[in-house]
């Protein structure tokens, strides 16, 4: 049996070693092909089998199960969406704007109930997260993101501001000018949890298919590993591999996103750097960056800033950028200098899935029977969960507050055609990087632009 390499992920490192099971070698039938086993494809299988527990559904994954994002995230199960409550409302209302948030922050607690009542061991947590602003311009994001939330009704019990005694208590970030809190977020290891899936999905009778390689989507039929699968409905779930399989698609385009992780750190640092409720944490720099304190007591650390690829490739030698390693390590030890000595142990990265409008988007085609999820732009670990739950709703004919949300059969834009796109993506992440620089030596970045492409790096 092929054994897949296993990326660099201490997540994938912490579990027992996988090969994958059930190849595809002849043609399959069912009523539903999931193409795509990362968390979207897991939890639609496992919300539509709840629903309707005679429907035979089938789950095809290239490699094996949480190889790709679902196994190597940060972490994060957070009410985050890649498009503020403002963008939002002016395309859909200001009430849409409020629905979507509202169910993402429940969707946060729907994960850690399944995992609590289906016995999955993913180190689920809610510890919230707390976003520091280091300089002038971040406090003035941070004070705005605050009105926002005002502005749409949620109060202090979804996001408020630390007075500076509390900063300090909680996380130890000295040179912090300011920072704000939400409960919305949960901490879990997310190879735990889509390892856990797999196993509860196999026990309920899913098949799931490892080493099967999807090389055409269309209207009742899948083609993998040169095998005809026919089936009722269609779940496209492939999300950062979607380009793979057809690049000139241009739907979503593979943003990659790199991770770090420290040594097991002795109880004398932790208690300098804080998260005492294992709080998840970021600023408000333009140039994404989110970390975590695991179960084992680790500060796991990613952010943005590796390249686009030209023609939206994906190739597993993308996953490692030591440049952007180094990097992150600089970045995460100027947060936190009690981490100064401490040894990184592990680095990995891996594609994130990206639409041309920041939106992610559920949709089914009741003519062909095609379903759709994706384009979570980094904060997928929640929307996956919802939009399993969307799609369960949408392929069983139901009619329910979850298919009334604005994101479900929102239109998806595509991208432009290369070399447009290839020049544009970089050239935002370059131009994100250097106003994050100008900022931090208190300048101000004027040059910044609001345009789509130089938001890659937010």
């Amino acid at each position: 049996m092929l054994s897949w390499p296993s990326p660099n992920s201490l997540w994938l490192s912490q579990i027992a070693r996988i090969v994958p099971q059930n190849p595809v070698v002849e043609d399959v039938a069912c009523d539903v092909a999931i193409a795509g086993g990362g968390f979207t494809g897991l939890w639609s299988a496992y919300y539509l089998k709840r629903a309707d527990p005679s429907l035979r559904i089938a789950i095809f994954e290239a490699k094996y199960c949480g190889y790709g994002a679902s196994g190597r995230n940060g972490g994060w199960a957070s009410a985050l969406f890649a498009s503020s409550k403002r963008k939002v409302a002016k395309r859909y209302g200001r009430q849409a704007a409020i629905d979507l948030f509202r169910e993402l922050a429940a969707s946060v607690d729907e994960i850690g109930k399944v995992t609590q009542s289906e016995g999955i061991g993913a180190d689920f947590y809610k510890g919230g997260t707390i976003t520091v602003a280091r300089n002038q311009s971040q406090l003035e994001r941070l004070s705005d993101e605050m009105a926002l939330e005002r502005e749409f009704g949620f109060g202090p019990e979804d996001f408020r501001m630390l007075e500076t005694l509390e900063i300090q208590r909680r996380i130890g970030i000295p040179d912090a000018i300011g920072a704000a809190y939400t409960p919305n977020c949960a901490r879990l290891h997310p190879a735990k949890l889509v390892r856990g899936l797999h196993s509860l999905l196999m026990a309920q009778g899913v098949e799931i298919h490892e080493s099967s390689l999807v090389s055409r989507i269309e209207p009742h039929r899948l083609e993998v590993n040169g095998r005809k699968v026919s089936a009722g409905v269609v779940v496209d779930a492939l999300e950062g591999y979607r380009s793979a399989m057809d690049a000139k698609a241009r739907k979503t385009v593979p943003i990659y996103s790199l991770m770090i992780a420290t040594e097991p750190l002795p109880d004398a640092v932790m208690a300098q750097v804080g998260l005492g409720e294992y709080e998840t944490f970021a600023d408000e720099r333009r140039l994404i960056i989110y970390g975590q304190r695991s179960a084992d007591n680790r500060i796991v650390f990613g952010g943005r800033g590796a390249p686009y690829h030209f023609g939206s490739g994906v190739r597993a030698e993308y996953d490692s950028d030591e440049r952007v390693f180094a990097g992150l390590e600089e970045t995460l030890k100027g947060l936190f200098p009690a981490l100064a000595s401490s040894r990184i142990t592990h680095s990995w990265g891996g594609p994130l899935g990206v639409p041309r409008d920041f939106f992610s988007s559920v949709s089914f085609d009741e003519a062909t029977q095609m379903a759709f999820a994706g384009g979570y732009v980094g904060d997928g670990v929640t929307m996956t969960n919802l939009a399993g739950r969307i799609l369960s709703d949408l392929v069983t004919g139901r009619r329910t507050e979850l298919t009334r949300l604005c994101i479900v059969n929102h239109p998806v834009r595509r991208w432009e055609r290369e070399p447009l796109r290839f020049a544009g993506i970089n050239a935002g992440l370059r131009v994100a990087s250097k106003c994050d620089q100008a900022e931090a030596a208190g300048r101000p970045s004027p040059w910044y632009s609001g345009s789509l492409l130089a938001m890659v790096g937010q």
